[in-house]
């Protein structure tokens, strides 16, 4: 080996420390050692390099030609080794300048919002990029690196051994219908009289499209589907315009609260989704990551 496995980064830094101190009880302070460790690294690090780097009178060190040289480098590779560090945890995803946070488009009405400004008062200097889309590819993105938490329903596709999830609420799927339909006036309503009706969908790989095939299995007959979307926004767009139905959970209900009406559905038809952050347990000791899961935490506490 061209290195002598003596030839350590500890050692050099230790160096670098009585180098700045001149002084070996300095030293020692600064790096919360002892003396002796000092002395002992030094030394050790003066056999790995086969050659003196001190005059030695006693536990007097005077630095040779060859230290100030050992110094001039040594604080370069120093330098670069932190450096690379931090970049190949950045490239990971750890404790980077930036935070990729994967969302439901449901939520971005309440609960992203209240996450963010959290995270940004712990976290000032990040830069939070957010990521739409479905429970299936907001997962796929997660496990490929792509974002580093997603905020998605607890369905059974999140039962993944590499992966870790906190709870934040229980959310219940209502019918939406327009504002003037007469379905609009009813406490309650018994979906299986829906059946002649037109709904529209989100497309295969929401959380909601999936809980709505169950829904209309538990009523007994298959929806006469009008269009399927790519987002929540402009399902509940098409409902207002009298386009069709939809089975939607009761966190959108602000969103054209004027022209859309959430209805109960019977108890018997009546599904909650379960939302919460979902995250990678290789990653769970980032920084950022353990600042989000704080946030989200508070934010459980708060609607519990």
């Amino acid at each position: 080996m061209l290195i002598d496995e003596e030839l350590t980064l500890k050692k050099l830094e230790i160096f670098l420390a009585f180098m700045r101190t001149g002084n070996l009880a300095r030293a020692a302070a600064e790096l919360s050692t002892s003396t002796v460790s000092v002395h002992r690294a030094i030394h050790s690090l003066e056999s790995a390099l086969r050659c003196p780097l001190f005059k030695h009178e006693g536990r007097t060190l005077t630095p040779l030609e060859s230290a100030y040289v050992l110094e001039e480098r040594a604080q370069k590779l120093v330098q670069d080794v932190v450096g690379t560090v931090q970049a190949t945890r950045e490239a990971a995803g750890f404790s980077a300048e930036r935070f990729r946070l994967g969302s439901l488009y449901s939520l971005t009405v309440k609960t992203v919002p209240q996450l963010i400004m959290g995270l940004k008062l712990r976290r000032s200097e990040l830069n939070i990029d957010l990521i739409l889309g479905s429970n299936i590819d907001l997962l796929y993105k997660l496990k490929n690196m792509e974002t580093d938490a997603i905020l998605v329903s607890l369905d059974d596709n999140i039962n993944d051994p590499d992966c870790a999830h906190i709870p934040l609420f229980s959310d219940d799927i209502f019918l939406a219908t327009p504002i003037d339909s007469p379905f609009a006036q009813h406490a309650e309503v018994d979906l299986a009289d829906l059946k002649e009706m037109t709904f529209i969908t989100l497309t295969q790989g929401f959380a909601t499209h999936q809980d709505g095939v169950r829904t209309f299995q538990q009523a007994g007959f298959e929806p006469k589907v009008a269009m399927q979307v790519n987002d929540i926004f402009t399902l509940l767009s098409m409902v207002s315009s009298g386009v069709g139905y939809a089975l939607l959970p009761g966190r959108i209900a602000a969103v054209y609260e004027n022209h859309v009406k959430l209805v109960p559905l019977q108890a018997r038809y009546r599904l909650q989704q379960h939302i919460g952050v979902v995250f990678m347990k290789a990653k769970e000791r980032d920084p950022n990551l353990l600042a989000l899961l704080a946030e989200c935490r508070m934010y459980a506490h708060r609607l519990a």
